[in-house]
């Protein structure tokens, strides 16, 4: 009788265990958006990462691959900034792109990250003269779709 009473007891603490498995790693999936082609950098392709934390800030994660460097494009620019679409129809900007300056990696790979407390509904990113500026003047390099 007790080792039917253990093996009952057994499985309930390893179906908790599996439960709550299930559940973190539900809770830490995040959303994947991708860069639509570009008409300015068509071999340019991107994929955003947003998941939302426990402070209910969105951490957002941009990674990009045959980026052309700023400077080569046709209006030359200084700094590709990254720009949210926020659910209140803001538009802020959130940092610059910096690229990948790793031994064995491309120049033309660039990521980036952030968190912020806007809860973004479309990311883009433009070429611009100056990274801190405040509203998008430039063209829109590359975008994602509103989500």
């Amino acid at each position: 009788m007790k080792k039917k009473q253990s093996n009952c007891f057994s499985k309930k603490i390893f179906l908790n265990i599996f439960l709550v498995f299930l559940a973190l790693s539900f809770a830490s999936c995040g959303k994947k958006v991708s860069f639509q082609n570009s008409s300015i950098v068509p071999a340019a392709r991107g994929q955003v990462t947003i998941k939302k934390d426990n402070n209910k800030n969105y951490f957002i994660k941009i990674k990009i691959d045959n980026l052309a460097e700023v400077k080569r494009l046709e209006s030359s620019k200084n700094a590709y900034v990254v720009w949210i679409e926020t659910d209140e129809s803001l538009t802020k900007n959130i940092g610059q792109i910096q690229s990948d300056t790793k031994f064995i990696s491309s120049k033309l790979k660039a990521s980036f990250e952030t968190v912020t407390a806007f809860k973004p509904t479309k990311i883009f990113i433009t070429a611009e003269d100056n990274a801190d500026t405040q509203y998008p003047r430039s063209q829109v390099i590359l975008e994602t779709e509103k989500f």
